[in-house]
């Protein structure tokens, strides 16, 4: 056992807000591929005793990316791989999967240790055990480089930006899921972090992440933020205060460029040159937003803190570019028609190109291609050199043609 038992106990109580329940493995139909999660030893000296996990899809190519995930408290590497979904799109476009697994013998409910001086510093602990999990799929599978992301639920998700501070140099982009911001604990408490937020100026959240790798001048991480407006186990606080680290973090002003409406009550807020985005997902509580179903933009499993609103891991896919290589599916298809809305007088008419519309908000991009706010109408290749005419006929509402 890495930690003395007082210490787990002091720990115990800090973090027993954060528990979430032990996901129960789903029995998924047996995927077209041999390919399976299996367990990796030897990766690297492993400084936080963490155990690694890998899938890798049949026939992956060389310099594919790689993802790696971190489970929330209780939770294992097999229940959210089978869970949220990204056993789907690692097989359709072919990418590694990396994750990770807390035991209890280095925290009592399993979680990682978000909170943990020895563990969320650069080249000591779990971090460290994390990075060198990223160096053995380079070294062994040949994964490329510059394409590493890593994606986590609730501890996973603070661990998640642990990582994003950390590594910058290691990681393209980064997905926090009712996460924290990097170093809310320490110095503050976990109880106080969870429960009612820290609040810092921007700058001060991204001197806490530029402090994480003093001298360090390369790129920085892309991030996503995911959180449920009615989160009582991480309060929605957070998703604020992260954003507010990591637009600082890029550089980017923290009055969004656009913001659109997505499926599952979900509202979409884009910081600069889409450097960040925040998600907000209307009356979910704490958990990865997942959403059942054979659609292009579906997937995951409904368990214990996977929860039926909208499939995070689809919009985080195509953030990270990993469709780049594999099919560029449609959206799943409303079932309501949505109803024309009243017309706006006179209507304001924009031809521009898809990413510029995109980027506007005027328009969201979906599996290679640009559609239409509100109308939901395709537009055609998401690129700066497709251009579209598009007529606002109604709040955040577009159709093609002027």
């Amino acid at each position: 056992m890495r930690r003395s038992s007082s210490l787990l106990t002091r720990l115990t109580g800090a973090v027993a807000g954060l528990v979430l329940a032990a996901a129960g493995v789903v029995t998924l139909a047996a995927p077209a591929q041999a390919a399976s999660l299996t367990q990796v030893t030897g990766f690297g000296s492993n400084p936080g005793n963490l155990a690694m996990y890998a899938y890798r899809p049949d026939n992956l190519p060389a310099n594919a990316p790689a993802v790696v995930l971190l489970h929330g408290c209780t939770q294992n590497a097999s229940g959210y791989f089978a869970n949220s979904g990204w056993q789907k799109y690692a097989d359709q476009w072919k990418f590694a999967l990396i994750v990770a697994q807390q035991s209890s013998a280095n925290q009592s409910l399993s979680c990682f240790n978000w909170f943990t001086e020895g563990d969320i510093s650069r080249g000591q602990g779990e971090a460290l055990s994390i990075r060198q999990m990223v160096d053995y799929a380079r070294t062994s599978y040949g994964t490329d480089a510059n394409r590493v992301f890593v994606s986590g639920l609730s501890a996973g998700g603070a661990m998640s930006a642990v990582m994003l501070a950390t590594y910058p140099d290691v990681f393209a982009a980064g997905s926090v899921i009712a996460g924290l911001p990097y170093r809310c604990s320490p110095p503050a408490s976990t109880s106080t972090c969870q429960y009612s937020g820290v609040d810092k100026t921007p700058a001060a959240w991204g001197d806490q992440v530029r402090a994480a790798y003093p001298g360090y001048t390369g790129r920085r991480p892309r991030v996503a933020i995911w959180h449920g407006t009615s989160d009582s186990t991480v309060v929605p606080a957070n998703a604020t205060e992260s954003r507010d680290q990591w637009t600082n973090v890029r550089g980017v002003s923290q009055t969004p460029t656009s913001t659109s409406s997505l499926p599952g009550g979900t509202t979409l807020e884009v910081y600069g040159n889409d450097d960040v985005r925040l998600y907000r997902v209307s009356g979910m509580g704490h958990g990865t937003p997942v959403d059942p179903g054979s659609g292009a933009d579906q997937c995951g499993n409904t368990a214990a803190y996977f929860l039926d609103t909208i499939c995070s891991t689809y919009r985080d896919a195509l953030f990270f570019g990993l469709n780049g290589g594999g099919t560029n599916p449609t959206p799943t298809p409303t079932a309501t028609p949505t109803p024309s809305p009243t017309p706006t007088t006179p209507p304001t008419c924009v031809t521009a190109s898809n990413y510029a519309h995109v980027a506007a908000g005027r328009a969201y991009q979906s599996g290679g291609y640009a559609y239409a706010n509100g109308s939901n109408q395709r537009m055609g290749l998401y690129n700066t050199f497709n251009t579209s005419a598009l007529k606002q006929t109604g709040p955040n509402y577009w159709v093609i043609g002027c």
